[in-house]
């Protein structure tokens, strides 16, 4: 299939593709990128098209499924775009939370700080707190 041939039997279709593209795209810019994607690829199987007998059938076809796979696009880095700010909020909030608790610590008297400071940061056992506090199990 030589140029004239393709522009009388592929690229009389282009506004009717435009408009089918639109349809399913919405926006302009996006609907004339996917039929001129689509005509891009016809052209280079310019040799193969005379197979097939409604051409304006192919290239609707061929415009749906270009439409179709940018939309998935979209929607997949849409959603990464969402799980990504979603990831990075709980991160803020684990790091807003380790401030807090620090806060939290920080606000105790001197003997309950001990006694949290020797329990989850030295690991020692009720018992062991209360010797080295000199303070009763029930206290501790």
């Amino acid at each position: 299939m030589n140029q004239e041939q393709f522009k009388n039997t592929v690229f009389i279709h282009k506004d009717k593709l435009f408009r089918f593209a639109k349809r399913i795209l919405i926006d302009d810019d996006e609907a004339f990128d996917a039929v001129q994607n689509v005509m891009m690829r016809l052209w280079q199987l310019k040799d193969q098209l005379l197979q097939y007998k409604n051409m304006e059938a192919f290239c609707m076809q061929s415009v749906k499924n270009e439409a179709l796979n940018r939309l998935k696009r979209d929607k997949v880095r849409a959603d990464f775009v969402e799980q990504h700010q979603v990831v990075a909020m709980t991160e803020h909030t684990v790091g807003n939370t380790k401030e807090i608790i620090l806060e939290m610590i920080n606000s105790l008297p001197e003997k309950q700080r001990l006694v949290m400071h020797l329990r989850d940061v030295e690991d020692y056992d009720i018992d062991e707190i209360g010797e080295v506090l000199e303070m009763g199990e029930s206290a501790v």
